[in-house]
This record gives C-alpha cells, sequence and structure tokens, in this order.
C-alpha cells in the first residue's frame, strides 16, 4: 500500500493478530462483515430477478451477479482506503491504529475457537442435544440425524476449512495491501458465503461471487497445507508425514480447489476421516473423502484441531515478526 512499507504492515499485522487472540470479536461492535452482508443483501433485491425462461436469462444473472460482486468490491476496498488515507493524513499513528484494527476484524482466530468449542464441551459431557444445537450454529446440516462422529467431524471440518479463510488469506491479503486490500478479500468471502453457492438460485447469479473466491484464496490455501504440516511436527498426537501424504492424494477430490488443502491435512494429521455422506434439508448427499481414518472420531478431535489452528497463527505471527527484524537490519 502506497501509505505503508513492508516494516509498517508486518507491525500492524502482528499487532492484529494478537487483538483477535484477546479480544476477537466484540459483542458491541458493529463488525464490518455485518456491513458488507447488509449491503450485499439490499443490492441482492436489487438486482437479482427471476426471469429463467432461456439461455438469455442466465447470462443476464451472471451478468447482474457480476455488477453485485463488483459493487461490493468497490465500495469495501474504496470506504476503507478513504479511512486508511484519511487517518494517516491526520496522523500517521492513527493510520498504524485504524489499519490495525481493520485488519484484526477480518481474522477470527478466537471466533472459530469459541464456535468450536461450544461444540467439544457438551460432547464431551455426553450432552448431545446442545451438541447439536451448537454445532448448527456453524454449518447447514440437519443436527437431529447428527451422532457425535457427525458432530465431531462437522466441527473439524469447519475449523479445518477457515484456518485459510479466517486467518490465513487475510495475512496474505493484509501483507499485500494492508487494510483496504484485506478488507476486499473479506467481502469477497463474504459474497462467496452469501451468494457463491451452486443450487437452483444463485448457480448464475453468484458465479462470479464463487470464482473471485477461488482465486483470492488459492496461494493462501496452499500456504496453509504447508503450515499445517510444519506445526505437526511439533504438536503432540498430531503426523506431519501423514499430513503431507493426505494432502497429495485427497487434496483433488475435494470440489473446491482450495477447501480440500486444509481439510485434507488436518484429517491426515489427526488420523481421522472427513467428508463422506451429510444431510441438508432432509437430502442427503456424498462429500469427498478426505483421510484414511485411521481412528475413529471422537470430541477429542474437536480440540486438537483448535490445536492446530492455534499452532498455525502462532506460525504465522513469528514469522511476520522475524521478516519485521530482517527487514530493519538490512536497512
Amino acid at each position: 500500500m502506497i501509505f505503508y512499507s513492508l516494516e509498517e504492515i508486518c507491525l500492524m499485522i502482528a499487532a492484529a493478530i494478537i487483538i483477535d487472540w484477546l479480544v476477537g470479536d466484540p459483542k458491541w461492535f458493529t463488525h464490518p462483515v455485518i456491513l458488507i452482508g447488509r449491503w450485499i443483501k439490499r443490492v441482492e433485491r436489487l438486482l437479482y430477478k427471476v426471469e429463467k425462461t432461456d439461455n438469455q436469462s442466465n447470462r443476464t444473472l451472471i451478468y447482474r451477479g457480476s455488477l453485485l460482486a463488483a459493487s461490493t468490491l468497490l465500495v469495501s476496498t474504496g470506504l476503507i482506503m478513504l479511512l486508511s488515507f484519511v487517518s494517516w493524513w491526520i496522523h500517521p499513528w492513527l493510520g498504524y491504529a485504524v489499519n490495525t484494527w481493520f485488519i484484526s476484524t477480518t481474522i477470527a482466530v478466537k471466533g472459530l475457537k469459541d464456535a468450536a468449542m461450544l461444540v467439544y464441551h457438551p460432547l464431551v459431557e455426553g450432552n448431545l442435544a446442545d451438541a447439536r444445537k451448537y454445532i448448527g450454529y456453524i454449518v447447514s446440516r440437519d443436527q437431529e440425524v447428527m451422532e457425535e462422529p457427525e458432530i465431531t467431524r462437522a466441527a473439524v471440518e469447519t475449523v479445518s476449512e477457515n484456518i485459510v479463510d479466517a486467518f490465513i488469506s487475510p495475512i496474505f491479503w493484509a501483507l499485500v495491501g494492508a487494510a483496504p486490500l484485506v478488507m476486499c478479500y473479506r467481502a469477497a468471502n463474504t459474497l462467496d458465503s452469501m451468494v457463491g453457492y451452486r443450487n437452483e438460485k444463485y448457480e448464475y447469479f453468484g458465479k462470479c461471487s464463487a470464482i473471485i473466491d477461488d482465486i483470492l484464496n488459492y496461494v493462501p490455501a496452499r500456504l496453509t497445507g504447508i503450515c499445517i504440516a510444519i506445526v505437526c511436527c511439533i504438536i503432540p498426537g498430531c503426523n506431519a508425514r501423514g499430513s503431507v501424504k493426505s494432502m497429495i492424494t485427497f487434496a483433488r477430490r475435494h470440489p473446491s480447489p482450495n477447501s480440500g488443502i486444509p481439510e485434507s491435512a488436518v484429517a491426515g494429521a489427526l488420523g481421522i476421516q472427513l467428508g463422506g455422506r451429510n444431510r441438508y434439508f432432509g437430502v442427503w448427499q456424498e462429500r469427498a473423502i478426505m483421510g484414511w481414518g485411521t481412528e475413529a472420531l471422537r470430541a477429542a478431535h474437536i480440540k486438537k484441531s483448535v490445536v492446530i489452528l492455534y499452532s498455525v497463527s502462532i506460525l504465522v505471527w513469528a514469522g511476520v515478526m522475524i521478516a519485521w527484524l530482517i527487514w530493519n537490519a538490512i536497512k
């Protein structure tokens, strides 16, 4: 970013990670993602029209969905860039504070951990009712048919997949362009989570949003796989070699070009099997298998996946600080 050097961006990222570790998402704070989501809903209501009578209507839906994506990315990035410039113009330290805070809002390590542990604790206590309730907060599967292995699998899949979306991708794009570019990424990710579905309604309207999200996550997803393998070298009970072998064997089987990498990495590291049958709104669907499943799924694997998540965040924080030290040493 034109306002800040790589040295300054590294310090802002390191501070943002610490803020997320300690604070997470305060309930009193109107999160930028909530505001982005409101924008998407309002613009979608203006642009989405059901006129599927021929191929031309499909092309029209793609065009309108592209307008939604473009407007969301431009508004999100432009507003943060304006705030960054104004705060930097008032005083550089205010600029640092504003960028650091907005970067921290795109990271969700603590929030992801809290959501996973809400599922873990009732499972350990044998309270399936509460475990089903809390897993419903993070996945859209039919909870009433889920037993401990299925609940555990859903939680571990959520944690592993979101190591990319909730941490590595924000850090990657923050390094490239500080708060404006990382908010651009978060807007793209929010678009994908709201309209990027392959169903009757969003197959064409959400196509642009899904493609943009895949592109922005492509490099971070592969960096995530490397980071998971590295931290598994030192985490007790994790198999780094199994993690790498699982990625090589299973990642390409996932329908997403990115999600299969962290999921297969965590599955191989923990010796479990992810993917398989899930029921959504009464309909059973098959998902690509990740891992060999040498261990039966149990609640403890949720906690281990959280340990992997935090270990990756510590590794990246240390890497950012080392980069800052090297930058200062060679100046």
